[in-house]
């Protein structure tokens, strides 16, 4: 799941929260968050100013790499879309419209 909120950075940035009680082992913790920080490498120069939070789920550690890649390319994809669709004609929705979306 993940929250997001607009910026006035000009770029995303990134939050990761991935507590011991929903991914135990820190193995499972580091690889999760190495993916989502690569995935949003390669998503960055299509993604709004927004500020992203990403908070791990329970079972999240039983998918594997690619799984979790294909759902954190969907869920930019969500989050693209929907800024382009807050905000008609803008590359980044406005930090005044007060529209923090939340995608899963």
């Amino acid at each position: 799941m993940a929250l997001a909120s607009p910026n006035e950075r000009g770029h995303p940035r990134l939050g990761l929260i991935f507590s011991k009680k929903n991914v135990r082992r820190a193995v499972d913790r580091n690889r999760l968050k190495r993916i989502v920080r690569e995935s949003i490498r390669l998503q960055q120069h299509r993604l709004p100013s927004v500020d992203i939070v990403v908070l791990a789920r329970r079972g999240v550690h039983e998918l594997d790499n690619a799984t979790v890649h294909r759902q954190l390319h969907g869920m930019w994809r969500r989050l693209e879309r929907e800024a382009r669709r807050s905000s008609p004609g803008m590359d980044s929705p406005s930090p005044e419209s007060g529209n923090a979306g939340r995608t899963r």
